[in-house]
């Protein structure tokens, strides 16, 4: 049974905190649990994401991120797949930003927990990030959550963050090879 987070987990958890809050979010997004992996090339997951490349292409990565959370959450995928049923999702974003404001679908998938307001809540999609790495730890025979099953667990489709990683050639078979390659500590 995985009973709790390593440290290098907990660092990455209150990095995705800082995060969201510089940006202003309401909570902590699956995409804030990404982001401070880059600045952690130490880390498992760090390492990984460089052997894969993904350090040099950070800034594009990032943009996807902003891009598909403007989109409300629609990755380019989403979007190119979209387009072929004959629906300008780019149309779509502006007739809407237009009537409603800017980044008025990004709104996100956060409840507010009125009773603690000084608490971070988790989206959604962040809370399945870490269902998903307590799986992977599971699965793995491990007895905590560590920063490698919390990468593994945003590159495993569904989610924008799975999505995006894929599309910067980075899915979940790449990372876990670049994973597995990363000798012992």
């Amino acid at each position: 049974m995985v009973q709790k987070l390593t440290r290098s987990a907990r660092s990455v958890l209150r990095a995705a905190m800082e995060r969201s809050e510089q940006a202003g979010a309401p909570g902590i997004r699956a995409e804030d649990l990404l982001v401070p992996l880059f600045d952690r090339p130490d880390l498992a997951a760090g390492a990984a994401l460089a052997t894969l490349g993904l350090t040099e292409r950070r800034g594009s990565v990032e943009q996807a991120l902003a891009d598909a959370a403007r989109r409300g959450g629609l990755s380019q995928t989403d979007a190119e797949a979209l387009a072929g049923i004959g629906i300008d999702v780019s149309e779509v974003l502006e007739r809407t930003e237009r009537a409603h404001g800017e980044g008025a679908l990004a709104a996100g998938d956060i409840t507010k927990d009125r009773w603690r307001p000084e608490y971070r809540a988790f989206s959604d999609g962040a809370k399945k990030v870490l269902e998903r790495a307590l799986r992977e730890a599971a699965e793995n025979g491990d007895k905590q959550i560590g920063d490698q099953h919390l990468l593994l667990a945003l590159a495993t489709p569904p989610g924008v963050v799975a999505d995006v990683l894929a599309e910067h050639g980075a899915g979940y078979t790449e990372i876990r090879r670049a994973l597995a390659r990363r000798p012992a500590a």
